[in-house]
């Protein structure tokens, strides 16, 4: 509905335009004069030719009275022709003035037909300006409504492909639904909602199958020991050097299978290597946008970061932060406190909420790998986020430490210097 009346407004200022124009051009100098109010002049001025002191102009035309020797009797202003030759070169209209059918004197009529053309060509260029005006107006408010409705919006949509691209699926794509795009944007919001559940059961499912395979290695392990034992009991017993090596021979099928069992715990590990980082410069003025992105709820307070130049991978730092805020979120849900501190060789940015923050036994945990605390039961999640951003930390060598602060839990993030900043000692 907005993009068609700036449409209709757009064609009515340039068909004004164009009406203004074609006026402007079809207007010709005007020569003709009032043929009623000359002939009034000039009856006048015979009259009044004998003597000129007592006339007076009731006309309203410029006009001159000379004798037949051309001596002006009669002006009605300055800067009149007061000659025939001066008039014929100006187009001036010049009359003779009778007395009993004999000519005395002549009246020159000033030609103001030019004065008249410039007025209406200045009026028109004034017109013309004022149309102009009004198409630059209407062509500015048609850009910034194109860029409010249409650029923003598909600028919005490409941060948020980024972000699921990288596989971050908690931050909610923030879009107008009234937009001319609202209902395209709201289902790429849907499609991220459905592909964070796929993830969370995706997670769930993992997580069964490890529990699985922790209560089959317990199971597994406890007779391994025991057929172990019990062998290790038998070689020391045995009298014949033969039965003592098949007895040797159990113990070491024993240690090889509690070998698989083990590595079948740490195999899991190796699926963070898929996850690329590949740490570039940047401006830390960067992180003022980062950090915008990742406080989609708007509950953190702008901090102050000086300015250097970093070493981080942009999008796996987004993650990191966006990581860091969605735990705010789901398990504090106060505000968050923010601030920064260059220290060494690395900026710290410290990420605080107000939710009072973890146990003293679960603190060491709260990296691993699955590790939901007690707050956490209410809450959907896979025990991933921060397990997952201090990888990205230390692939960026960096760290992330999480601790417990005054109110809540505290994060900071250790952000490593360029090598030209460190190597520079600033």
């Amino acid at each position: 509905m907005k993009l068609r009346k700036l449409f209709w407004g757009f064609l009515i200022v340039l068909s004004m335009e164009l009406a203004a124009l074609f006026v402007f051009a079809a207007e010709r100098e005007v020569k003709t004069q009032d043929a009623v109010s000359v002939n009034e002049a000039v009856r006048l001025a015979e009259r009044d030719f004998r003597d000129m002191r007592r006339h007076k102009n009731k006309t309203g035309l410029s006009y001159v009275v000379l004798d037949l020797s051309g001596n002006v009797l009669f002006r009605t202003e300055e800067g009149l022709s007061e000659s025939i030759n001066a008039a014929v070169l100006h187009r001036d209209t010049i009359l003779d003035l009778t007395e009993k059918d004999a000519v005395v004197g002549k009246i020159i009529f000033y030609n103001d037909s030019a004065q008249m053309f410039f007025r209406q060509k200045r009026t028109a260029a004034y017109v013309l300006a004022v149309v102009l005006a009004l198409q630059c107006a209407v062509g500015v408010g048609y850009a910034y409504y194109l860029n409010r409705t249409i650029v923003k919006p598909f600028q919005k949509l490409q941060g948020f492909a980024q972000r699921v691209a990288g596989g971050n699926l908690d931050v909610p794509l923030e879009m107008d639904r009234k937009n001319l795009f609202g209902a395209f944007t709201e289902s790429f919001d849907i499609m991220r909602f459905e592909l964070k559940e796929a993830r969370r059961a995706q997670a769930q499912a993992n997580r069964e199958k490890k529990e699985l395979v922790a209560k089959l290695s317990h199971d597994i392990k406890t007779p391994v020991a025991s057929i172990k034992a019990a062998s290790e009991v038998g070689a020391a017993l045995a009298g014949h050097e033969k039965v003592r090596e098949n007895y040797i021979q159990i113990i070491r099928k024993a240690d090889q299978i509690n070998t698989l069992i083990t590595n079948l715990f740490t195999a899991s590990l190796e699926e963070l290597q898929q996850l690329p980082v590949t740490p570039e410069d940047m401006e830390s003025e960067e992180l003022f946008a980062l950090l915008a992105n990742a406080d989609y709820l708007h509950r953190a307070n702008t901090p102050e970061i000086c300015k250097c130049l970093l070493s981080a991978d942009k999008l796996r730092l987004q993650q990191v932060f966006d990581n860091i805020f969605a735990n705010s979120y789901k398990y504090a849900d106060t505000p968050v406190l923010v601030s920064s501190f260059q220290d060494g060789g690395f900026l710290s940015v410290v990420v605080e909420d107000d939710g009072g923050g973890v146990s003293t036994e679960e603190l060491p945990l709260i990296k691993e790998k699955f590790f939901r605390g007690g707050n956490a039961k209410h809450a959907q999640g896979a025990g991933l986020g921060l397990y997952i951003s201090d990888y990205f930390m230390k692939e960026m060598q960096g760290e992330l430490v999480a601790e417990n602060g005054k109110t809540g839990l505290k994060v900071t993030v250790r952000i490593a210097l360029s090598v030209e900043m460190r190597q520079s000692g600033s």
